[in-house]
């Protein structure tokens, strides 16, 4: 009789790893004789049930958390529904989760010690590396983020305290053709030191990340070929599987569904998509600079806006954050749609007036802009979102960068908004933008397609983990 093969998925808590991790745990149900389950803090399972259709088998576990516990407000487990001075708490809050996790993975092994058991956890829940040496079982870490930026992150994490050269300019010494600017690190490794508790937090994490079995990357191995031996080498030899990309299908749009039939009432590629995510947003004085260049650059824009920064994300919003009149002229002329909330992301830019996307470039964000041929307009905000939009623009040349960095960190005026959203949405620039978008999204979605090279490496993945896990003392 064969055993049973199980999965355990821990995400970080933040959508942009619950989401990508749901998607992983279906990738590996449509491949049948796996039992899964995705574990997190109850307020994120209740959330993702959601997202499940009623006929997966897919199992939602939670974990007991009580946000009051560690100084967040009731129902608050994750960091899109948090302010800024509350993220660190629940970076802070996930260590507390180790005692809870361990006792589900080590009862689930009581019940049946037969059957192999796998851990599939985020990179920021470093000390489930710990849990599965204990317990004997195999673990892997699911990088949300693409190959190439997670080397970059580490290696700067792994160089600290940072050398840095006349012209503000690192070059990493692995990876001398890799060159950085001052303005493209993150702040935490920049002006972070042993007292800073959420700098000393990244750095445990970082010593857990080359202790795994394995790594699986959100991406796939055509479109990041010298990502995957930089993170090899990063993570000390360390099998990596790239297994995406992995992409919520677009629905079917509804006829009274208001943002797509807008967008029906525009040319193809005419309209320029601008989002910084479900985490970012950018001060007043920069959204005021971002409005008026729209306008003065003529083109039809939809624009999901949040309130800018140093203000409640859950807030009301303020017409004094925008131009006077801004909202209603673009209304009037038919020439812009304000989103204040939530937006369908992937049904607008599959949708083909969509042209080009003004974003933030977090991962999730330009494998969804790409998969659907939709070049960018980067301004990244924090992170590796810098090493996404460098890596679009240096290497795959489907990107132009307009600004780094929010608040004081990066001025940004209208009239290089209108230059570059004129460039890029009307002129030859954008279109050879556009053609190298849709040849690298017949990349992406050849990888995932049947035989692709992604497909090929979820079937190693599950080759070497699951014989590892039966064999391990």
């Amino acid at each position: 009789m064969e055993t049973t093969k199980r999965m355990m998925l821990f995400p970080f808590m933040a959508q942009g790893h619950l989401i990508p991790f749901l998607q992983l745990a279906q990738l590996i149900e449509r491949r049948n004789g796996y039992s899964i389950t995705l574990i997190n803090t109850p307020s994120n399972i209740r959330n993702l049930r959601s997202y499940l259709p009623t006929s997966s088998s897919v199992h939602l576990s939670s974990l007991p958390f009580n946000p009051s516990d560690h100084g967040l407000p009731p129902g608050h487990e994750s960091m899109d529904s948090l302010p800024f001075h509350l993220l660190f708490p629940l970076y802070k809050a996930t260590e507390s989760l180790r005692p809870a996790f361990t006792r589900f993975v080590s009862d689930a092994l009581s019940l049946d010690p037969t059957s192999p058991l796998c851990i599939i956890a985020d990179p920021y829940l470093g000390w489930t590396v710990d849990v599965a040496e204990e317990l004997g079982v195999f673990h892997a870490f699911f990088v949300t983020g693409s190959e190439r930026s997670t080397a970059i992150y580490h290696s700067l994490w792994t160089l600290w305290p940072l050398q840095w050269s006349h012209s503000d300019e690192l070059a990493l010494p692995n990876r001398p053709n890799v060159r950085l600017h001052r303005s493209q690190v993150t702040k935490l490794l920049l002006y972070g030191d042993d007292n800073n508790p959420i700098f000393v937090f990244f750095c445990r994490q970082i010593a857990h990340f080359c202790k795994s079995d394995g790594v699986i990357v959100n991406t796939a191995e055509e479109f990041e070929r010298s990502g995957v031996e930089f993170l090899k080498e990063e993570s000390g030899g360390m099998p990596v599987w790239a297994v995406g990309p992995l992409l919520r299908v677009p629905s079917t749009p509804s006829s009274d569904d208001t943002h797509i039939g807008w967008l029906a009432g525009h040319p193809p590629d005419s309209v320029l998509y601008v989002s910084f995510g479900s985490m970012n947003t950018i001060s007043a004085s920069q959204m005021v600079e971002l409005a008026m260049g729209l306008e003065a650059s003529g083109t039809a824009f939809m624009w999901v806006i949040r309130p800018p920064s140093g203000f409640d994300f859950k807030g009301g919003f303020r017409e004094e954050w925008l131009p006077e009149g801004f909202e209603e002229r673009m209304r009037e002329q038919n020439r812009g749609v304000l989103i204040h909330g939530w937006a369908p992301q992937m049904e607008i830019l599959s949708h083909g007036s969509t042209g080009a996307f003004l974003s933030h470039c977090g991962w999730n964000s330009v494998l969804e802009s790409l998969c659907n041929g939709v070049p960018i307009i980067g301004w990244p905000i924090a992170g590796e979102q810098f090493y996404n939009s460098m890596m679009m623009v240096e290497e795959i040349g489907v990107c132009v960068e307009i600004a780094r960095g929010n608040g004081n960190e990066s001025v940004v005026c209208r009239e290089d908004v209108e230059r570059i959203v004129r460039s890029v949405m009307m002129g030859g620039e954008g279109e050879e933008m556009r053609r190298k978008a849709r040849e690298v999204g017949e990349v992406l979605r050849a990888a995932v397609g049947e035989g692709g090279a992604s497909v090929r490496a979820m079937d190693d993945f599950l080759r070497t983990a699951l014989p590892t896990m039966a064999g391990k003392d």
